[in-house]
């Protein structure tokens, strides 16, 4: 029985699918994306302490050790083994000084001893590797199968039903199209056998034009199959990136911290696929067969033993190419993890290009850029061979096919079983029959690629939404705005990570402000982004008023909230809008308002476009501090309950900085404020002060009393006032 393979899905997923492929091996199958939770996976993969700690939740006993070659000979397998350094792999069988991986990469592969150490050392001196050895235990055969929903096809049809009145008018075109083309070798005989044969040249003047009439004919019924098939392309395209989109939106804010940027684009591309599959093959797939039937019976009508060679001939073609299936799907996943790689490296390469200037390693990241062009190449070099033999191999089955056919139709012809004009009519449907032959074959391999699409995008369909349909959320907030935290304990994915906060209680009062400081690290913006619930807390619970926030709807909870964070982003649009962000018609008042508090009057006044003036990545380039009084407009701007402020002030200048703050004060009268910063004339006239040092809570106090106190907090401020001169 051969050993049960899987395809990582993406860069970071060799850990959980080999953990899948060893899991299978003992009969037991789990979905990719929950051994992913369960290894703790982060954007930068995961560790051998996360899949063994994954694996022994399933059921398994692992251990994680570094052996020598003699060692690994005598382990039970299979076990995972750690990969040239930054990569997982299984080792299933050892025969013969052979050894044979599973490679979530790139497939089944058998090495030699020098190959499979020259991967496998990572300790060159002891000429040891690592590896993780498993072995299940009773539970883990108590554990039911995961059954993997998929996507149906049904569910993509569903994209075409909403055009059914066109598709219908797409194959009664392409009937016609068929029957006109049906029509065409009976001409063909009928000039050769009537017309040449009794000299009558007005009957084949009737034939001709018949012929140019059916051949326009056909023109106009390309024509207009053409248009209805790109509208109704374009708006499946459009449906499924649509529905795409949806779902990632869906999907919660941790999902995007575990994702390569160019992960998520290639599925994007994915959808391309499978709209082209869906409006494409499938259609001009159905009426080739059709014709491959019809054309068929009329070969078999002329002779009966050309029609079996061309049978014959066909298997084998279509033999030859299936042949080449299994390898075009492992080269197919190849080009997907290339060109997530190559996407994310131009992306890096464009928007990192300020630091790679500044830091002269220009040079360096040039290089790594075309290494990567250089595998691309190389796996060019291996689809283009690929395409090469089945080429060469199918164009000599068709070639060889039409010298027996023509060689036969011609041996007829001397027999006196079939006329001259039945021969030209034979080679005629040959060529009719050849097209519906590759066409077939070329539907097989997009159903093949759209097949995998499909996989990759069911990946994302399949995951849980932030805020499930079947589950009830407040979408009211209590009349008590307070919040508290309650033994609130948070680590970030990863195995070994230590937690950043640890059994953090505090109270954060209603139209209070509350500033959080202390050293880089400490777990600030951590506790801003737990009660963004950008992230669920490990332990603990966090309550407004008396309801638990996990009990309120995400977006009437992010409506309330105005925010500020380090990284906030600036859109490619106007000013206007990216203060007014998700309100098509700003409000004049509101807008004046914001722009007031901010201080922002006077970038707005020195363009000439003003408000209505283009910034962001197309637009004119702003500097720290601009952006900052912009996000602070967007905030004041959104009205909110509440307002989280990320070191929301630490690029602007004295001037503006006190100005600003000035104006927020009179704008934080009755609301909610926590504010995470280092600068004190920031925090200093907030009404509790909570000051952190290593995930927990070491002081907390209004400025005054922290100061008199002479503790950390006055550690972190003595220099900015000088109060130790």
């Amino acid at each position: 029985m051969p050993f049960p393979f899987y395809k990582q899905p993406d860069q970071m997923d060799c850990g959980p699918t080999c953990l899948r492929m060893v899991a299978k091996h003992f009969g037991r199958n789990f979905k990719i994306q929950t051994l992913r939770q369960l290894c703790e996976i982060n954007r930068e993969g995961v560790s051998l302490l996360g899949i063994s700690d994954a694996a022994e939740k399933i059921g398994f006993r692992s251990l994680g050790a570094k052996l020598n070659l003699r060692d690994l000979k005598e382990a039970e397998l299979p076990c995972i083994l750690h990969w040239r350094q930054n990569h997982f792999v299984v080792l299933y069988k050892i025969k013969k000084n052979k050894y044979y991986i599973a490679d979530p990469g790139s497939g089944l592969v058998t090495l030699s001893e020098a190959g499979f150490s020259k991967n496998w050392i990572s300790d060159v001196e002891a000429n040891e590797g690592i590896a993780l050895l498993l072995a299940p235990t009773p539970y883990f055969y108590e554990q039911e199968d995961e059954k993997n929903t998929s996507v149906t096809w049904s569910f993509l049809l569903r994209y075409l039903v909403a055009y059914r009145q066109l598709i219908i008018q797409l194959l009664f075109g392409l009937g016609i199209g068929s029957l006109l083309q049906l029509i065409t070798p009976f001409l063909t005989q009928s000039v050769v056998d009537v017309g040449i044969n009794t000299r009558n040249l007005n009957f084949v003047y009737i034939v001709i034009i018949a012929q140019a009439m059916l051949i326009i004919g056909r023109v106009s019924v390309e024509f207009i199959r053409s248009w209805i098939l790109l509208h109704i392309s374009t708006r499946v395209n459009i449906s499924i990136l649509t529905d795409f989109l949806i779902k990632l939106m869906k999907l919660p804010i941790s999902f995007f911290d575990t994702k390569m940027t160019g992960d998520i684009m290639q599925r994007m591309n994915d959808q391309r696929r499978i709209e082209s599959f869906l409006t494409g093959s499938t259609l001009t797939t159905l009426f080739s067969m059709f014709n491959l039937v019809i054309f068929s019976v009329v070969l078999a009508y002329y002779n009966v033993v050309i029609f079996f060679v061309y049978l014959v001939s066909s298997a084998l073609y279509i033999g030859w190419i299936m042949a080449f299936l299994k390898r075009r799907r492992e080269l197919n996943y190849k080009s997907f993890e290339i060109s997530a790689k190559n996407q994310s490296s131009v992306v890096q390469l464009v928007s990192g290009m300020q630091e790679i200037k500044l830091n002269n390693c220009e040079q360096q990241k040039r290089w790594e850029w075309e290494h990567l062009q250089a595998r691309l190449f190389k796996f060019n070099v291996k689809s283009l061979a690929l395409s090469q033999y089945q080429q060469g191999g199918s164009t000599f089955i068709n070639e060889a096919t039409n010298l027996a056919i023509t060689f036969l139709s011609a041996k007829a012809v001397i027999d006196g079983q079939l006329t001259l004009g039945a021969m030209m009519a034979v080679q005629y449907i040959i060529g009719q029959l050849n097209a519906p032959v590759q066409q077939f074959l070329t539907f097989i391999q997009n159903f093949q690629d759209a097949r995998i699409s499909l996989e990759r995008l069911n990946e994302i369909h399949e995951m849980a939404d932030e805020e499930p349909i079947e589950r009830e959320f407040n979408h009211s907030l209590p009349q008590n705005l307070s919040i508290s935290l309650n033994n609130l304990t948070f680590r970030y994915p990863g195995a070994g990570n230590e937690p950043v906060l640890q059994n953090i209680s505090l109270e954060i009062p209603q139209g209070k402000t509350t500033a959080i400081v202390g050293m880089s690290g400490s777990g600030k913006t951590t506790v801003l982004k737990i009660l963004l619930r950008f992230y669920e807390p490990n332990a603990g619970e966090i309550k407004v008023g008396g309801q638990l926030l996990s009990n309120i709807g995400f977006k009437r909870w992010r409506n309330a909230c105005g925010v500020v964070m380090q990284d906030g982003f600036i859109f490619s649009d106007t000013i206007e809008r990216n203060i007014a962000v998700g309100d098509d018609h700003p409000d004049k008042a509101k807008l004046a308002h914001a722009i007031n508090v901010a201080n922002i009057q006077d970038l707005i006044e020195g363009l000439p476009l003003g408000l209505k003036t283009k910034i962001g990545a197309e637009g004119n380039g702003i500097s720290q501090g601009q952006r900052q009084r912009l996000l602070i407009a967007r905030a004041v701007y959104k009205d909110p309950e509440y307002l989280f402020f990320d070191e929301a002030t630490n690029a602007l200048d004295a001037n503006n900085e006190k100005v600003i703050m000035n104006n927020m004060q009179s704008f934080f009268t009755g609301r909610t404020v926590v504010i995470v910063a280092h600068r004190l004339s920031t925090v200093n006239n907030a009404d509790n002060i909570i000051v952190l040092e290593q995930g927990a809570i070491i002081e907390q106090g209004s400025h005054k009393q922290l100061t008199a106190l002479k503790g950390k907090y006055y550690e972190l401020v003595k220099n900015q006032l000088e109060l130790g001169a």
